[in-house]
């Protein structure tokens, strides 16, 4: 694994740029490279990762960790978390019964 420190980070397109500790150019860091962390990265976190080349030729990480944090099995930030999911669902059906209560009463 390579470390490197997250120089910079668009939180509102999901990617960013690390500093490798041993010089060098910028690595790309896109999210998903995050598979597993318990945060959204931010500047100034410590990574570590490994390197691949995307598509056109150019480096990124791959398999990427922030220092410190745990990781959470099969859920990768930014993903959908069934929990929400079925909090959202039970939200919905609650307001369609209140609503159907609501005409039936009329």
């Amino acid at each position: 694994m390579i470390k490197g420190v997250l120089k910079t980070w668009k939180e509102d397109r999901g990617f960013g740029f690390i500093s490798p500790d041993d010089g060098g150019k910028d690595i790309f860091m896109h999210i998903s490279a995050l598979k597993g962390a318990s945060r959204r990265p931010v500047a100034g976190d410590v990574i570590y990762y490994q390197i691949a080349r995307d598509n056109r030729g150019k480096y990124k990480a791959i398999n990427a960790y922030i220092e410190g944090l745990e990781l959470l099995e099969g859920n990768p930030v930014g993903s959908f978390d069934a929990n929400k999911g079925a909090l959202l669902m039970a939200l919905a059906l609650l307001v369609i019964a209140a609503v159907a209560a609501v005409i039936y009463a009329i």
